[in-house]
């Protein structure tokens, strides 16, 4: 009898110290959890106090409007004068080149992946694709000098192959294995069901892609094309060497230009600190900021109005 009652005690006792560990375990996951998130905004909020710090006081000694829609950057002149507007139209147009081109073939490969391709073709495939990604920014500068430039001078019967066009079919292949990677992941994630109903309503297979595969995954294709912008956006070395480097204001896609990054890793090796140029230089990185953070907030704005538009 004291066995039959010991035994259940024990399996009791068993129990709840097992339930008091996995609790234990959860809370230290949730505690690191917290810590990263936490660290996560004091960086942020560091990096823009530094931007505010080190940037704003350039506009004691050059005018808002003066520095946003001027055309001449002369940092060592007398006195010194500093316009981005060839900077900023610069990585405008370089931006939007490459998405142009990255955005319909990187979701055309990733629903050619997620829906049509075979499963070993898939297996084969999908690792290089991430493979593609890590490719250092250097050396794709490299294959554009090599290629693509001559390529692209001699088609267009250019001075130079060294223009923005040049920089933005590069910056669309660098591109392109985050965005292909993260929309099929995306593709992949759609509920079965959702296909199985659309080929029961008759619809074919390129049909229920369009229809239904695409718009379930858009929060994810809209995910994995801001990282592809922001990777082009962000882009350093690639745009320095293949890009131009020309500091005025481009006409066509053509012409070389200087992107906001390009000008600031060209420029702050020869900056003094604390100077007119180095501070210059951080607004610059303050306008690049802002406008990624534009970027994220406008395309967030649009995936909320898709999203409402599809649950109807």
């Amino acid at each position: 009898m004291t066995q039959k009652n010991t035994a259940p005690t024990a399996a009791g006792v068993s129990s709840r110290g097992l339930k008091r560990r996995l609790r234990l375990g959860e809370r230290v996951i949730e505690g690191w959890i917290l810590l990263a998130g936490l660290l996560a905004i004091v960086v942020l909020l560091g990096i823009i106090f530094i931007l505010l710090k080190e940037g704003l006081p350039i506009f004691t000694h050059t005018p808002p409007w003066e520095f946003l829609f001027g055309t001449k950057w002369y940092p060592v002149s007398d006195p010194p004068t500093f316009g981005i507007a060839p900077f900023f139209v610069s990585t405008l147009m370089i931006t939007l080149i490459s998405t142009a081109i990255a955005v319909p073939i990187g979701v055309a490969c990733a629903a050619y992946l997620a829906e049509v391709a075979p499963a070993k073709v898939r297996e084969t495939v999908k690792p290089i694709i991430e493979i593609l990604a890590g490719i250092p920014s250097v050396m794709m500068g490299f294959i554009g000098l090599a290629l693509l430039s001559p390529f692209v001078q001699s088609l267009f019967n250019l001075p130079t192959g060294l223009c923005g066009l040049t920089a933005a079919i590069m910056l669309s292949m660098m591109s392109l294995p985050i965005i292909v990677s993260v929309s099929e992941d995306a593709m992949q994630a759609v509920p079965h069901e959702f296909k199985e109903a659309s080929y029961a309503l008759g619809a074919t297979k390129w049909e229920t892609i369009w229809h239904v595969c695409i718009p379930a995954a858009l929060s994810g294709i809209a995910a994995a094309i801001m990282l592809g912008v922001g990777r082009a956006i962000g882009e350093t070395m690639t745009v320095l060497m293949v890009a131009g480097g020309a500091l005025a204001v481009p006409a066509s896609p053509t012409d070389p230009m200087t992107t906001m990054t390009a000008a600031i890793a060209s420029g702050i090796g020869n900056a003094v600190r604390g100077g007119p140029q180095y501070q210059a230089l951080f607004a610059v990185g303050l306008i690049l900021f802002i406008l990624t953070l534009a970027v994220n907030i406008i395309a967030e704005r649009v995936l909320e109005r898709q999203k409402r538009k599809f649950a109807r």
